[in-house]
C-alpha cells in the first residue's frame, strides 16, 4: 500500500515536472506539439502550390489561439505567410503563400504576397533577394528585408499617392490602403519599421499640375499625375503586399478588427536550416521545413539581425549621402 502511494505520489512529481517544463519552451515549439487541426483544414495541408506547410499553419493557429484567449482579437479570421515559398512557378503563374483562414466558415484562401526585396550596398553588404525566392531576412531598419515571426494587424491608413490616366480623357486618384503590423520578439520594431500589409500597387509620378482648389493638392498647390505600377507577386520593401484584387478581399477583413499574422521562418529556423544545410544534412530527419524549390535555388538562406545590420546600413548612408531633391517636372498637358 505505501509503494503504491509512493508511486502514485512519484507519478504526479514527475507530471508536474514535464508540464513546468513544456511551459517554459519556446511558443513556435509548443505550437508544433499541437494535433488538433479540423479535419476539413487538414486536407489543405501540405507542400504542393495552395496548400498550407504543416508547422506554419500550426504555428499560425497556436499565436491565434493565443490572442483569442487574452480578448486582444476577436475576428473570426486569422492570417498566415510562407516566405520560403516562390513568387512564381513559371510566366503567368504566380505562387500561393499567404493564407487567410477563417474556422468558424470553414473557409481557408490562398493567395500570393511579396517579400522584402532587401539591398545591395555595393562594396559593404549584399542582403538583395531575388524575383523568385527569398534568401535573405531581418529586422533591421532599411533593410527593405522581410521578418518572420508573430504580427498582429492594427490601424488601417488610406493616402492619396497621385493621379492616373484610366483613359484619354479621364483621370482618378490613386488611393492606397495600409495595415500596419505591431510585432513582438524579432519583430517588435514593425511600427518604426513601416511594416505591414497593402495592395502591390504603387504611382510613378512623372509629373505636377497647378491645381490650389484640389482636395490632394500639396502647400505649393500641386498634385502629381503619374502611372500606376502592379508587382503583385514580386518583391517589396519589407511589407507583406498582396495584388490589387486580393487586397479588395483582405484588407475589409482587418479594417477595424485586429487579428494575427503569423510569417514563417523566424530567425532560428533560418539558422537551424542554414546549419543543415552547411552539413549536408536532411531538413526533414533533422525536423526543419524550407521549401525545396527555393532551397535548390538560394542555397543557404541567412538571416540578418538588427545588432549586425544597422551599423552597416548606417555607415553606408554616412559615405553615401543622398542628393538634393528635386520637384516634379510640370505637367506639359
Amino acid at each position: 500500500m505505501l509503494l503504491r502511494s509512493l508511486t502514485s505520489h512519484t507519478v504526479h512529481i514527475l507530471s508536474f515536472i514535464i508540464i513546468v517544463a513544456l511551459a517554459g519552451l519556446p511558443r513556435a515549439f509548443a505550437a508544433e506539439t499541437k494535433s488538433d487541426i479540423p479535419p476539413w483544414l487538414r486536407a489543405h495541408v501540405g507542400n504542393n502550390n495552395g496548400q498550407i506547410a504543416p508547422v506554419v499553419l500550426q504555428r499560425a493557429r497556436a499565436l491565434y489561439q493565443q490572442k483569442v484567449s487574452t480578448g486582444e482579437v476577436k475576428n473570426p479570421c486569422y492570417l498566415a505567410m510562407d516566405a520560403t515559398r516562390p513568387s512564381s512557378f513559371g510566366p503567368g503563374k504566380l505562387g500561393h503563400r499567404f493564407y487567410v483562414i477563417c474556422e468558424q466558415k470553414r473557409s481557408f484562401r490562398a493567395m500570393t504576397s511579396g517579400y522584402g526585396s532587401g539591398r545591395n550596398l555595393r562594396g559593404i553588404a549584399n542582403f538583395s533577394n531575388g524575383r523568385r525566392c527569398a534568401k535573405n531576412f531581418s529586422n533591421a531598419e532599411d533593410s527593405k528585408l522581410t521578418t518572420g515571426g508573430p504580427y498582429i494587424t492594427r490601424e488601417d491608413i488610406t493616402s492619396f499617392k497621385g493621379y492616373y490616366r484610366v483613359s484619354s480623357k479621364k483621370t482618378e486618384p490613386f488611393l492606397r490602403t495600409f495595415i500596419q503590423f505591431d510585432g513582438e520578439g524579432d519583430t517588435a520594431n514593425a511600427r518604426p519599421r513601416a511594416i505591414g500589409g497593402h495592395p502591390a500597387v504603387l504611382l510613378h509620378a512623372s509629373c505636377r499640375k497647378k491645381d490650389p482648389k484640389n482636395q490632394y493638392a500639396d502647400a505649393e498647390g500641386y498634385v502629381p499625375y503619374g502611372k500606376l505600377v502592379d508587382y503583385g507577386g514580386g518583391r517589396s520593401n519589407g511589407c507583406t503586399s498582396w495584388t490589387a484584387a486580393e487586397a479588395r478581399t483582405i484588407i475589409p477583413i482587418l479594417k477595424q478588427n485586429p487579428t494575427t499574422l503569423y510569417i514563417y521562418p523566424e530567425s532560428s529556423d533560418i539558422d537551424a536550416v542554414a546549419t543543415a544545410v552547411k552539413a549536408r544534412r536532411s531538413l526533414s530527419k533533422a525536423g526543419l521545413y524550407w521549401n525545396a524549390s527555393c532551397l535548390k535555388e538560394i542555397g543557404t538562406p541567412k538571416f540578418w539581425p538588427k545588432e549586425t545590420l544597422e551599423p552597416i546600413i548606417a555607415k553606408y548612408k554616412k559615405d553615401h549621402p543622398p542628393g538634393p531633391s528635386r520637384p516634379l517636372p510640370i505637367c506639359k498637358r
